[in-house]
């Protein structure tokens, strides 16, 4: 049955629409799996499993029609063209959605008393440690942001302290019931992007 239900959609693609459709099959399924990537970091396994799923759908249709044209050059470059464009469509969506929060650890010298003012002024919650550096004391600072927030604070970081070392992690739970704010949830973090559809009615 399968393979009757293969050969009924391959009779309606011409020779041109294959590649085609090839091409943008990859495109969408290495894109959503860059999405459930993300999702899976950030322990979203409904959503995870269900991007997961509509991916290897797509991944099956494309490579489908690879086993049945295996003689036409066109589709191993359509094939290898839409991994290559989903690659960067891909990466394209995660900067957009910048989803979750990132938690930055800077080591300065111990006088940095401007940068840490600086940061709190702009809004960030700072906390600071006096430690014992190799050749001097120093001062590390760490500051948990949103990750789109995160060109902002280095940009700072790059004014005050240029060269200053500092490392960017990934936080899957942050919570500070002081500061609580009403959260984005998932769902509109991932259709924020397509929101100005809706601005421009």
């Amino acid at each position: 049955m399968m393979d009757s239900w293969l050969s009924e959609f391959a009779v309606g693609l011409s020779a041109f629409s294959i590649p085609l459709f090839i091409f943008f099959a990859r495109v969408c399924d290495v894109s959503l799996g860059t999405i459930r990537i993300i999702l899976v970091s950030r322990s979203r396994r409904s959503l995870a499993t269900m991007f997961g799923f509509i991916e290897i759908l797509i991944w099956l249709a494309a490579i489908s029609q690879i086993m049945l044209n295996l003689t036409d050059i066109a589709n191993y470059i359509a094939y290898a063209a839409g991994f290559a464009t989903g690659t960067f469509v891909g990466m394209t969506i995660e900067r957009r959605l910048a989803m979750g929060s990132l938690v930055v650890r800077v080591i300065v010298p111990r006088e940095a008393e401007d940068l840490i003012v600086y940061l709190i002024a702009a809004g960030f919650d700072v906390t600071r440690l006096n430690a014992e550096g190799a050749l001097e004391p120093v001062t590390v600072i760490f500051t948990v942001v949103k990750t789109k927030e995160l060109p902002r604070v280095l940009d700072i970081l790059r004014k005050f302290q240029p060269r200053a070392f500092y490392t960017v992690e990934d936080v899957r739970t942050a919570r500070d019931p002081a500061h609580a704010v009403p959260q984005t949830s998932m769902r509109q973090q991932l259709l924020q992007p397509f929101y100005w559809f809706r601005k421009s009615k």
